[in-house]
């Protein structure tokens, strides 16, 4: 499989009245075509964010894309000209979002906002993009499907509506779909549902995935590499056996620690929280973000941001960002050297 996506030193400011927020703070790494990734982490983490600018959705003002690339097939993303951009999302990279009531327009027909995209991209005229359209709701599981082209968003579920949103996503063939939390909205059955419906899809279609979610079982179940945020940055990523069985970041551990487990024979064990706070993301980055509440931590964790790098005795794939062996909770040879400046 080749590279279909490499992100580039990816940073991201948002310039607020209470100060600058450090979002995406150096965020790098490959996408290859078919290749499901899987972005974890809690609430400010940048998971989002970092996409969004991948998408060109941040709002600025108050966003800006510092620094950084994105090179889709060749081409950088974060250099095209807005109408350039416009004929990329949708064609070749399509988005889900995590609530579908807010993304789909409430007065508009979904028959309507499903072929808009057809005819901008595919050049389709009303009959065919109509008739591609019915295609696609009945494809994603929904009934009764050149009627329902006539129907207003209110009158789908959450979960219709969800499945509306993966048929307008796969409506233009794309390379790459994005799915931002598309399951946190629905009940679990409906959740196992839709994972189930996008697993089938992109085998059929043979696209790459981002799925970006703070449910770590999820993404284990469906992604071939798993990335770990915190604080801006990736702290952990590799194939997601690796990750999860053979964890090797203080963070990636203490987020597996307190998750329940229905694996072993005593599942009444007591669940671990990370002590602590996330980090306040308007603070310039210096250090590990993670060090605050990190119980491993050494004096170089607070000075210096280690380099995401292959843990001892590690998958070459299996990278992470932390001066201390997590295995024996022993500091590694790197973080002994002497810091350049």
């Amino acid at each position: 499989m080749g590279v279909l996506m490499e992100v580039k030193n990816l940073v991201t400011r948002f310039y607020t009245q209470e100060g600058v927020v450090y979002a995406v703070n150096d965020v790098s790494y490959v996408l290859n075509e078919r290749e499901t990734l899987g972005v974890v982490g809690e609430s400010g983490s940048g998971k989002s964010v970092h996409a969004l600018s991948i998408m060109r959705l941040i709002a600025m003002p108050p966003g800006k894309i510092e620094k950084g690339e994105v090179l889709f097939q060749g081409r950088d993303l974060l250099k095209l000209k807005n109408e350039e951009m416009r004929l990329v999302r949708g064609a070749e990279i399509a988005m889900i979002f995590q609530d579908p009531m807010t993304s789909l327009n409430p007065v508009l027909t979904i028959g309507t906002q499903i072929t808009e995209a057809l005819k901008l991209h595919m050049g389709m005229d009303n009959k065919a993009a109509t008739e591609r359209a019915a295609e696609l709701l009945t494809m994603v599981g929904i009934p009764d499907a050149k009627r329902r082209l006539k129907n207003f968003p209110h009158q789908f579920s959450g979960g219709m509506r969800q499945r509306v949103m993966i048929a307008m996503a796969l409506s233009c063939n794309p390379k790459l779909l994005i799915a931002d939390e598309p399951t946190t909205a629905l009940d679990v059955t409906i959740q196992a549902q839709i994972i189930e419906l996008i697993k089938n899809l992109r085998d059929q279609f043979g696209m790459a995935i981002i799925w970006i979610s703070h449910d770590l079982g999820v993404v284990a179940g469906l992604s071939d590499t798993v990335q770990v945020m915190y604080g801006g940055r990736i702290v952990e990523r590799g194939p997601v056996e690796e990750v999860f069985g053979d964890t090797r970041h203080p963070y990636t551990l203490g987020l597996l620690r307190s998750l329940p487990r229905h694996d072993t024979s005593n599942n009444r064990e007591r669940l671990v929280q990370i002590e602590g706070a996330p980090p306040d993301m308007r603070k310039p980055p210096t250090g590990c973000p993670f060090a605050p509440r990190c119980t491993y931590k050494i004096a170089k964790c607070e000075e210096q941001m280690p380099p995401l790098m292959p843990g001892p005795e590690a998958h070459e794939e299996h990278l992470k960002a932390c001066w201390i062996d997590v295995r024996n909770g022993q500091p590694l040879p790197e973080a002994m050297e002497t810091q350049h400046v």
